[in-house]
């Protein structure tokens, strides 16, 4: 922790719990990570609590410096209003007793003013959001400031959080961190194992996003499969149980000559981590898993189309990343081309280039 110039950090020694707040999807949640190990590092007395959706607990579970992960149900909304608002209830009284000296509240996320007003905070921090004044300006006692236009890394951007408080963490405490647990290893060592690639190296293929139009093409991806195969590679393949991923891994599959090792909707987020980690090289497009399998400190190969990878790149371990050079519209950050869930700037990525970065990171 290096000397703070701000007149307005704050005193670290004096907080005895924190709470960091986190309601993003599961990759935005696996890269608040270093937010926990940093704070920890500066000032390990510090109780450290998150709180996140529900269906995102386990990208921070088993976190070393993480106490407890509190959890926000989204499905609470079907319990009708009047169980909706018990629910939440609870959850706020789990808060506030004893409650927290500091909230890191890590997006522009209108629950985390009220949130660092009702669990006592005496210091909190937050996105300063143009427009929005009263009573976020008045829940918060520090605002973080973002470029107005230079690209940052979103890793970057919550650790500015604490930058914003005076902590400067270490570039190697700036690492993802992800704990699959004995569980998650002991069910994929016997899931290889059952495919003969016990303690064998293989390249771990996830082709899918929740967001189709995140996705490259099935052609493309079987080429790169089956170059990868005749390499002498054995590859294992992954998808979430949802019937879109299931159909396009299928697809991909009757494009082979040779099969894969198909684990698709058979692994939980834990597992996932835990098979990224024994992978030599994981090949996927921007989502989760791709983060997850960094985080596991696991080589990257990484389609990008429309999302930008300046601020959603493979954080922190050796990677190539495969987008569009002649497309001067990208990042863009559309749903596909003109809303059309199909980006042109990955639909026309050639497998040969893919394939190449492929066999170069491998070596």
């Amino acid at each position: 922790m290096a000397e703070t110039y701000l007149p307005d950090a704050v005193p670290l020694d004096q907080v005895r719990r924190a709470l960091v707040i986190k309601l993003r999807h599961h990759g935005d949640v696996l890269l608040a990570s270093p937010v926990f190990s940093a704070l920890k590092a500066a000032a390990p007395h510090i109780e450290i609590d998150a709180l996140v959706y529900a269906d995102t607990a386990e990208m921070l579970t088993l976190h070393p410096a993480i106490c407890q992960v509190h959890g926000i149900d989204r499905k609470w909304k079907k319990l009708g209003p009047l169980g909706h608002l018990k629910a939440e209830w609870q959850l706020l009284q789990t808060l506030r007793h004893p409650g927290y000296d500091l909230v890191i509240h890590l997006t522009d996320h209108p629950r985390g003013a009220w949130l660092a007003r009702a669990v006592g905070a005496r210091w909190a921090v937050a996105p300063k959001v143009k427009g929005r004044g009263g009573f976020w300006q008045k829940s918060f006692t520090h605002f973080i400031s973002y470029p107005g236009v230079a690209l940052r890394h979103t890793v970057e951007r919550n650790l500015d959080a604490l930058r914003r408080i005076g902590l400067y963490p270490r570039a190697d405490e700036r690492n993802l961190a992800l704990v699959p647990g004995a569980a998650a290893e002991t069910r994929v060592e016997q899931l290889l194992a059952g495919h003969g690639l016990t303690d064998k190296p293989f390249v771990h293929v996830h082709p899918a996003s929740r967001w189709r139009f995140k996705c490259w093409t099935n052609e493309g991806m079987a080429a790169v499969i089956a170059g990868l195969q005749r390499a002498g590679w054995p590859v294992v393949v992954t998808a979430a149980s949802d019937g879109a991923e299931r159909a396009m891994v299928d697809a991909i599959g009757h494009l082979l000559s040779e099969p894969v090792v198909d684990l698709s909707g058979q692994l939980s987020l834990k597992e996932l981590a835990a098979l990224a980690g024994r992978a030599r090289l994981f090949l996927g497009v921007d989502s989760a898993p791709m983060h997850i399998a960094a985080a596991m400190g696991t080589p990257v190969v990484v389609l990008f189309g429309p999302s930008g990878d300046k601020e959603w790149g493979p954080w922190g371990v050796p990677c190539r990343i495969v987008a569009s050079q002649t497309h001067s519209c990208r990042p863009c950050g559309l749903d596909g081309c003109g809303g059309s869930k199909v980006s042109d700037c990955l639909e026309t990525l050639p497998a040969e280039r893919v394939l190449a970065d492929c066999l170069d990171l491998l070596q």
